[in-house]
């Protein structure tokens, strides 16, 4: 069994190990192994019996909890196995908090700091109090446009005639007047005062990171920054307008009106509010959304991909972005980006955690540079691939001449081609021509 997110191999001990303890104490819990190489397999370990007394007491002195050790034998050979189970208050060695993330195990600093002891004392960023906002800082009429959305979502009862203290406690945004972190976030005035990147950044690039041709940024709080990045990317980044209020609708020649809102929404409420800002890159040939943060503890991107509960980081922003009909309490914003790109006939989203954060790609077209290395195209058929895009078409001497090969390795390739649907294969003989399938 490979190294994974709850199991870790050493071929011997070092204290040093005592980090990959402490990272499994803080997240699920898990198992190192002493005595076994990186793939699992049973190597010789001739102190194992210091080892089974000394690993105990250092795990009780240094991290103060207790670990189950166990001595086991295989071929002859003894290895060590040290479960540690999950702990539901913070850990930590010498001071320093490790989490295990994947098959990693990291310090904790900073914001992520912050929010891993906010997690294990019960509460979340959002639902803090900020002692510096007051009721003078929320602005109306984001409040307004929040409440015809619920009304329009039919998930909040009639609260016509509350004030909008009334409201904001209603909504446990407030409690006896104080208001909390998630308030500004949705409704604030000046958001940005309070939590300095709230704003999403834009960028238009060509193929690359490295051809940036112009930026822009959008602020506000969540509810104006819903229609402010949808106006800019409407106005400056796309080559046709999305329209958020026609869901069902999807553009054949650009991205999926639902994908993109889901992509923005779960950037918006699932990101960590003291790390970077949103960042959308658009790209000749695709577009991509990055927020700070990683997965919830125990949601693989695996499970992104199928049916999985919903597990928001920011509890109190998620509650009220479903009571105003902009998300569901499903778990289901992942799959339905990849339904709507399935529907258009767009590759697969990518999804993955990068730089500290949470990164999802939408990829205009099947066929891309990018897309056919995925499929596993060698270079030769990398070629025939953009020759055709150029000229319409190719034959089986064409693709000889071009990438120096003889005709049955020029006609395998060709046949792989049209097995991929890439190309399409008509006519015989000198007549035999292929073409882009789409």
């Amino acid at each position: 069994m490979p190294e994974q997110h709850n199991i870790e191999y050493k071929q011997s001990w070092h204290d040093d190990y005592l980090k990959g303890i402490c990272g499994f104490a803080n997240a699920q819990g898990g198992t190192i192994f002493i005595g076994k190489d990186d793939n699992g397999k049973v190597m010789h370990l001739p102190d194992f019996k210091s080892l089974m007394d000394s690993i105990p007491q250092k795990v009780k002195n240094q991290l103060g909890i207790l670990v189950e050790v166990n001595l086991r034998q295989e071929d002859g050979s003894h290895y060590i196995e040290i479960v540690t189970p999950p702990y539901s208050v913070a850990v930590s060695l010498r001071g320093r908090y490790y989490y295990r993330s994947g098959t990693t195990t990291t310090e904790l600093t900073g914001h992520s700091l912050t929010e891993f002891l906010l997690r294990k004392s019960g509460k979340t960023w959002d639902d803090v109090m900020d002692p510096s906002a007051t009721p003078e800082d929320i602005d109306p009429a984001s409040v307004n446009k929040f409440l015809g959305d619920a009304v329009k979502a039919g998930r909040m009862p009639d609260v016509s005639g509350l004030s909008l203290g009334e409201l904001l406690e209603k909504l446990r945004l407030s409690k006896d007047g104080q208001l909390k972190r998630a308030a500004i976030i949705l409704f604030g005035k000046d958001p940005g005062r309070f939590y300095p990147n709230m704003a999403v950044k834009m960028g238009r690039f060509g193929k690359d990171d490295a051809d940036l041709r112009f930026q822009e940024v959008a602020e506000g709080n969540l509810i104006q920054l819903l229609a402010e990045v949808t106006a800019q990317l409407n106005q400056k980044f796309l080559t046709k307008p999305i329209d958020f209020e026609g869901l069902q609708r999807v553009e054949k020649d650009e991205y999926p009106v639902a994908a993109i809102r889901e992509m923005l929404l779960n950037a918006l409420v699932h990101r960590n509010y003291m790390g970077s800002t949103v960042q959308i890159r658009v790209y000749d040939d695709k577009i991509s959304i990055w927020n700070e943060g990683f997965l919830p503890e125990g949601l693989s991107l695996e499970a992104l991909k199928r049916q999985h509960p919903s597990r928001p980081r920011n509890p109190v922003i998620a509650d009220v972005c479903f009571k105003g009909g902009y998300i569901d309490s499903w778990g289901r914003g992942t799959l339905k980006i990849l339904e709507a790109c399935r529907e258009a006939g767009l590759p697969e989203p990518e999804m993955r955690e990068q730089d500290g954060g949470f990164l999802i790609t939408l990829y205009k077209d099947q066929l891309s540079e990018e897309q056919l290395a995925k499929a596993g195209l060698n270079d030769r058929q990398l070629k025939a691939v953009a020759h055709t895009r150029e000229h319409g078409t190719i034959n089986n001497s064409q693709y000889q001449r071009i990438n120096g090969v003889g005709k049955t390795t020029a006609t395998e390739e060709l046949q792989q081609l049209v097995d991929l649907a890439i190309f399409t294969h008509t006519g015989h003989g000198r007549g035999s021509k292929y073409e882009m399938a789409r």
